[in-house]
């Protein structure tokens, strides 16, 4: 099966927002094993947009559209595809109720209703959070038009819970798909380490590069879902294998998903205390259900000042070694644990950047500090090449305090050079 992408919205173009549809678009279809001819960008308009749908059912059997599903006058997606599959629109019964039950007490305008109109003959794809549904059109003999609405939070549960089965329905076979997912070792690093595994058709392998972490994709296709796991259970496990420790999980959420899940079945504690991240592990901590189980107490030590009252680091080592230096970032994390009752700290000082930096402390450089009541563990990031910008720095040390506490409760070591020969040095 081929499908193209085309991505509706003006602020699209105008790179008021970043097209983040495409990409979740994209790794689906891969997932199930659809080539993926293209991918367009259109503003809200709609001759463009008519034109470029009519050009690539020409040359795809699927057309995912994503945007201008809306209720304002320049969502022109469904009445454009209702003219290329020269069928009206028609108001969808349950697509309605699911908006007045959306709004509940509150008026629901002409403009909101509009959204429940459907073209004649489409298929339904229910928005679990939002009010426009999506939907798959019928065009000619063997294509198909799938809507689907702009927002990402829209967008990728109905992607998944939707688009995924209509399209292994159509598909004829079943897809098994496994994501294992690491911290700590790079795209390249571990695609020379994978690389026989990647060149199979069926299960395929694939590496992906993520948010200061890399994915490996296992998917297989077969005529049911006991035979496709089949297929793809041994690369995975191959593929566990040959990463080793960097591996964290297989279809889990996400790192801090794995951590915290991990300190409620052990029922461990961990207190934080974070200088150039500002909160962000903590945040990534407490995004998780359940996470008033294992928390307590995030304290935010910017100043030096914050530093010396809040976690008791002494002012002769802030005056000696610097706020950004190992003593400190080890006295933050041991403080953190102590002071707040947990059976973990975290600790987190350096330069986030862009400004700040010295020859000898230079912007990127963090001190990452795990402690627990026998041991203190540190990590350094020094920068590598190009400094990488404040935003990135800031993720990276937070994914690298998740990651040692992580190692630490699954009994791993925690500093793990070859582990980190990406994205820092480990020190002692």
């Amino acid at each position: 099966m081929r499908a193209e992408i085309i991505s509706v919205g003006t602020e699209l173009l105008l790179g008021h927002t970043v097209n983040a549809d495409a990409a979740h678009v994209a790794r689906e279809l891969s997932a199930l094993g659809v080539d993926l001819l293209q991918v367009q960008t259109l503003g809200d308009n709609g001759p463009r947009l008519e034109a470029a749908l009519r050009e690539a059912l020409g040359r795809a059997e699927v057309v995912i559209t994503t945007g201008g599903l809306g209720p304002t006058d320049d969502d022109l997606t469904k009445e454009t595809v209702a003219r290329v599959a020269n069928v009206p629109l028609e108001e969808d019964a349950d697509s309605l109720a699911r908006l007045r039950e959306y709004f509940g007490s509150r008026p629901m305008s002409s403009n909101q209703r509009k959204q429940a109109l459907l073209p004649l003959g489409a298929t339904a794809f229910p928005n679990a959070v939002g009010t426009a549904p999506g939907c798959a059109v019928p065009v000619g003999a063997k294509g198909w038009v799938l809507m689907l609405p702009g927002p990402p939070s829209e967008l990728l549960p109905m992607l998944r819970q939707s688009v995924v089965p209509f399209l292994a329905d159509k598909g004829g076979a079943v897809i098994a798909s496994f994501m294992v997912r690491s911290f700590g070792l790079g795209e390249g690093a571990a695609a020379l380490r994978i690389a026989e595994l990647t060149d199979k058709a069926n299960p395929t392998a694939a590496t992906y590069a993520g948010d200061c972490e890399m994915f490996v994709r296992v998917t297989a296709k077969a005529p049911d879902v006991d035979a496709a796991r089949a297929l793809a259970l041994p690369v995975v496990e191959e593929v566990r294998r040959r990463l080793g420790s960097v591996v964290y999980g297989v279809n889990v959420e996400s790192l801090e998903a794995v951590v915290v899940a991990e300190l409620i079945r052990q029922g461990k504690t961990v207190a934080t205390a974070e200088s150039c991240t500002g909160g962000l592990l903590a945040k990534r901590i407490t995004d998780r259900p359940g996470a008033s189980q294992i928390f307590g107490y995030g304290l935010v030590t910017y100043a030096n000042a914050a530093k010396m009252r809040l976690l008791g680091v002494p002012e002769d080592m802030l005056r000696v070694h610097g706020a950004v230096s190992p003593e400190v970032a080890r006295c933050m994390a041991q403080q953190a644990r102590r002071e707040y009752g947990a059976d973990f700290g975290l600790g987190i000082t350096g330069v986030a950047g862009p400004d700040g930096g010295t020859p000898a402390k230079p912007a990127g450089l963090v001190y990452v500090a795990l402690s627990d009541a026998q041991h203190v563990w540190l990590r350094v990031m020094r920068p590598q090449g190009r400094y990488l910008g404040r935003e990135r720095t800031r993720r990276l040390a937070s994914s690298h305090a998740l990651d040692m506490l992580r190692r630490c409760l699954a009994g791993l070591p925690v500093e793990d050079d070859w582990a980190l020969e990406n994205n820092g040095t480990a020190i002692g």
